[in-house]
């Protein structure tokens, strides 16, 4: 679910892209990363594997509009295609605001678009949300290929309810970002009606007024590297949320654990420059509590240089640190009592082990298992937070 930080008035909200494998997710995230101006995006993290090009997410936080006088961030995810990373697919979608589903317009590939779209809903039910009442956009993707299927299929197989669908072509970039207006409008009417923003403060002196007639189409296509015609479409006045892509301003970690499903991400610094070099948050490090957040960045930097070994040991340090939290007692009863996987565990303790020559898949894998005990951690409530 979204988070607010009351002091610096920001609302996170987290966006799920879901689909069969390759059917252009992590294409659909690169082509915002490239559109987005630098100063308003952060860090895009991809891992690549054999079979798919998203072993567990890519993560790319972007601020978006005001809701009241809050700064919204979009933190961008994407889960594996495959039925065999099922449990990754769970943990990405935990605490999700909205979902855009991603679907191969292929024929051959309708099978494995409704098994998705089926997946989505059966993970969705496991944490008691039903489908029908979560924002949700549908991107029938690879337009461009000759074999593509007709739209009105497409929608009668996968999009009964029809919510709002858009043709894309991911590598071109065609659609991708109306898709992503489109769940940001509907992430944000659910905030709005849930009242998970705060209301406006009393005075602010200092804001400027808001010009007349400007939503959220226009606010973003004012922060995209290239700004075409089709950006200047105007947009239903239901949607009136003024923009504020503000500088953007380096934040501490948090003393209490960050909310699972939108972690606070510090953008990459570009005018300050005593800033100049400053590495933003990654996944982990953003949901790690403020005890292991240092060991947390230690790992994410070890694995940003290729050094494996030295994250697979950061990341077994600080999942033993973590796991301590939940009192004392063998590491296999910490993590029964904290629902850890037992046998991901003791897997991350025989690569920590074994010494030698390690993978990128390797390093992967123990940085999973570490948000994972985060996100468990999280879950529980630990650690405590200090009473003043």
């Amino acid at each position: 679910m979204s988070s607010v930080n009351l002091v610096a008035r920001e609302v996170a909200a987290k966006i799920v892209f879901y689909g069969p494998g390759l059917s252009g997710k992590t294409s659909t995230l690169r082509k915002i990363y490239e559109t987005v101006r630098p100063a308003h995006r952060g860090e895009m993290m991809s891992i690549a594997t054999e079979g798919d090009r998203t072993l567990f997410f890519d993560f790319l936080p972007v601020k978006v509009e005001r809701v009241n006088d809050c700064t919204v961030r979009l933190a961008l995810y994407t889960v594996p295609g495959q039925v065999f990373y099922n449990a990754t697919r769970k943990l990405v979608l935990q605490g999700a605001d909205g979902v855009v589903f991603v679907a191969d317009s292929q024929p051959e590939m309708m099978d494995a678009n409704r098994e998705s779209m089926a997946n989505l809903q059966e993970n969705l039910l496991e944490q008691g949300i039903r489908l029908e009442r979560f924002p949700l956009v549908v991107q029938w993707n690879k337009r461009d290929l000759t074999s593509a299927l007709p739209v009105a299929e497409l929608r009668e197989a996968l999009n009964p309810r029809l919510v709002p669908d858009f043709e894309t072509e991911a590598i071109s970039g065609k659609g991708v970002l109306d898709a992503l207006k489109g769940i940001t409008r509907l992430v944000i009417q659910d905030l709005r009606a849930k009242r998970i923003v705060p209301p406006p403060r009393s005075a602010n002196p200092v804001a400027a007024p808001r010009p007349a007639g400007r939503g959220l189409e226009a606010e973003l296509s004012q922060h995209l590297v290239g700004r075409t015609s089709a950006a200047s479409t105007s947009v239903s006045s239901t949607t009136t949320a003024s923009a504020s892509l503000a500088a953007p301003r380096p934040a501490m970690p948090s003393r209490s654990m960050p909310a699972v499903g939108a972690p606070q991400v510090v953008v990459a610094p570009t005018a300050p420059p005593a800033l100049t070099g400053q590495r933003p948050l990654g996944a982990a490090s953003a949901l790690a509590p403020s005890e292991l957040f240092d060991h947390a960045r230690a790992a994410e930097g070890a694995f940003a240089t290729g050094d494996y070994g030295t994250c697979i040991q950061a990341c077994l340090d600080a999942a033993r640190r973590g796991l301590a939290l939940a009192g004392e007692g063998p590491l296999g009863a910490q993590a029964y009592l904290l629902h850890v996987d037992g046998g991901d565990l003791l897997k991350l303790q025989t690569l920590g082990a074994r010494g030698g020559s390690y993978r990128v898949d390797d390093a992967a894998f123990a940085l999973y298992v570490l948000m994972q005990i985060f996100t468990r951690l999280h879950t529980a409530g630990l650690p405590t937070p200090a009473t003043e």
